[in-house]
């Protein structure tokens, strides 16, 4: 089974264009992630984002350098942790990072948590402009950033970030912070996208799916692709990784993006941004 080679792309502030549809590796374990990764570059996907915080940097790397394909050709995200915000600590905790990742620049770096606690995120996003003009970064962002730390940032450092990866699927579609990104030009990038897999049963889902000859999974990607959202959802399985990206020969309509509207309840499944100041 293969999925369509098609890889549409998102372009940022920067000008620099992040493919659409990617493999994140949250909770993925290391032992899983090589061969995760792999199978997903196989199968077509250009796009990778890990984390410093999910302890598989290394088992991703591995995976891109035993691909055969040529680093410009993926797309490589990470994420700096909360301990390790600060100008001085986000320059080492980046060496460190292309140091397991086995490569010597990153397409896009985040900062992983705004942890409003520290009041750090202003000089560890000067460390990532820094990093960019040295031609080390291609991209710099933030994740998980309230319109509260946007401003911020953005008027300490005269810099928008390119793109913010929040929590978003349809029981939380994020539509104040998604104005927001596009009134600014953020490209808004969806974690949990699958809803941490509590929306794949949902009726209103397995319907649509059901009419359309889709898995719940690939009408809830297409929903994220539709509104513009840049989407990376997980799997160790290589079915569903191939199935995942299998996204690009289909529309949902406007019956059925109403339909999910309804399933909005404005709850979230992870940490609030505004409270969340875990540096452990």
């Amino acid at each position: 089974m293969t999925a369509p080679s098609v890889d549409p792309r998102v372009t940022l502030n920067d000008g620099h264009a992040i493919p659409q549809v990617g493999l994140g590796v949250w909770q993925t374990p290391p032992e899983d992630t090589t061969r995760a990764v792999a199978a997903a570059l196989q199968v077509g996907y250009r796009h990778i984002d890990t984390a410093a915080a999910y302890g598989n940097e290394v088992e991703t790397g591995r995976a891109l350098a035993d691909s055969g394909l040529a680093r410009e050709d993926v797309f490589l995200v990470t994420k700096l942790w909360n301990s390790d915000q600060g100008y001085d600590a986000a320059l080492a905790a980046f060496d460190a990072s292309i140091g397991r990742l086995g490569v010597d620049y990153l397409d896009l770096y985040l900062i992983h948590w705004p942890v409003p606690a520290n009041n750090a995120y202003v000089d560890t996003f000067k460390a990532f402009a820094h990093l960019r003009d040295q031609g080390r970064i291609r991209s710099i962002g933030v994740s998980n950033f309230e319109p509260e730390h946007l401003k911020i940032l953005i008027d300490s450092t005269g810099i928008v970030p390119a793109v913010n990866q929040i929590e978003l699927h349809p029981l939380l579609p994020q539509h104040e912070l998604r104005e927001v990104h596009a009134q600014l030009g953020i490209a808004t990038e969806a974690w949990s996208p699958l809803g941490q897999g509590s929306l794949l049963a949902d009726p209103v889902i397995t319907e649509i799916a059901g009419n359309l000859g889709k898995t719940p999974a690939q009408v809830l990607i297409r929903w994220h692709m539709q509104l513009g959202n840049i989407v990376i959802p997980k799997s160790v399985n290589p079915q569903r990784i191939v199935s995942n990206f299998d996204v690009f020969d289909f529309e949902l309509s406007e019956q059925d993006l109403t339909s999910i509207a309804s399933l909005e309840q404005g709850t979230r499944l992870g940490p609030d941004p505004r409270t969340f100041n875990f540096t452990g």
